[in-house]
């Protein structure tokens, strides 16, 4: 008898061509824009402040996911753990928000490690950094600081900061003691200390309840770049040489993603301020009265810029802080 031809397959191999062929059915009828999200995962770490604003409006309009990218916020305490998740490979790249300085650290401690693509400056104008004290204080001036006791935000860049602008406002004989920022206000009314210096939203805070008073903000710009407008670059985002190198497209797409992030808050920041809630511990009212950074992309660096960000850089090299200088320039994404 002869043996019958076999049209079909055997069943454990139909049921494998049905599942294939059900995966691709199922593939081609997702959206595009979910398809597309097969690249890496981009890892990036954020402090939680309003200067992570573009960061957080990024994500929550969509802008990464419509690109196609896999965008994974990481929430971290301090600027100093957001750099040290990069030097481990833990993290892609960094928010605005994350402490220059912090960065400049991370760059000695492995050379190349990372590119800034954006940063947000502050000055007398956009508001980020200030001394803040009791509301019924007698203190008028930063030399009327002399001799008292001074709370700053914790890590390194902000204790070098807060200590060289007191040196050169004249308020020699301080004590300087890291705070939380988060415990600032609190430290002033309960008389723990007689100022502080502080980021904001802190001064908005105090101001709003009625405990605390802004003595003079824009400071690091007056004290430290010799210029109230001078532009502060203290905090940028980033992404890792590695990540760039490895993934050069994805990396480009991902900072036009993060450009659209700053555009909104330039454009609509009324719209763009919602955005902290859920990031930050700013929410409901405080949301539309704290003070917005300013941003700059790597593509609209101005010599100027370049120089003033160097000065900040410089400064820690001076104070030992760097054990060698950093260049900034070397540091700026090139598109």
């Amino acid at each position: 008898m002869t043996k019958p031809v076999q049209t079909s397959a055997p069943a454990a191999t139909r049921r494998k061509v049905l599942q294939t062929g059900a995966a691709a059915l199922g593939v081609m009828g997702m959206p595009a824009i979910v398809r597309a999200q097969s690249g890496p995962k981009i890892r990036i770490g954020f402090w939680p402040v309003a200067a992570g604003l573009p960061f957080f409006a990024a994500i929550e309009k969509g802008y990464f996911k419509q690109a196609g990218l896999d965008v994974e916020p990481l929430k971290f305490a301090g600027a100093q753990q957001v750099m040290e998740a990069m030097l481990s490979g833990r993290s892609d790249g960094s928010s605005n928000g994350t402490g220059s300085a912090n960065l400049g650290i991370g760059e000695i401690a492995q050379p190349g490690l990372f590119k800034i693509f954006a940063t947000n400056p502050s000055n007398a104008k956009f508001v980020l950094d200030e001394f803040i004290v009791p509301k019924d204080s007698p203190v008028k001036t930063m030399a009327d600081l002399k001799g008292k006791k001074i709370g700053s935000g914790p890590g390194i860049q902000n204790v070098t900061l807060c200590k060289t602008m007191l040196e050169r406002a004249g308020a020699s004989g301080t004590t300087v003691v890291e705070l939380p920022i988060g415990q600032h206000v609190a430290s002033l009314v309960a008389g723990q200390v007689d100022a502080c210096y502080t980021l904001e939203p802190t001064g908005t805070i105090g101001r709003m309840n009625g405990t605390t008073r802004v003595l003079e903000a824009g400071v690091v710009a007056k004290y430290i770049l010799g210029d109230a407008m001078a532009p502060w670059h203290g905090g940028a985002a980033s992404l890792t040489t590695e990540f760039i190198t490895k993934n050069p497209d994805v990396a480009k797409k991902f900072i036009a993603a993060y450009a659209k992030g700053i555009e909104l808050v330039r454009t609509q920041p009324a719209e763009a301020r919602q955005y902290m809630k859920g990031y930050t511990a700013i929410e409901g009212p405080l949301t539309g009265e704290v003070p917005l950074a300013s941003y700059m992309l790597y593509n609209e660096f101005k010599p100027s810029d370049v120089a003033y960000f160097q000065k900040f850089y410089d400064l820690f090299t001076e104070k030992g802080i760097f054990n060698k200088k950093v260049v900034v320039d070397g540091l700026l994404y090139k598109g």
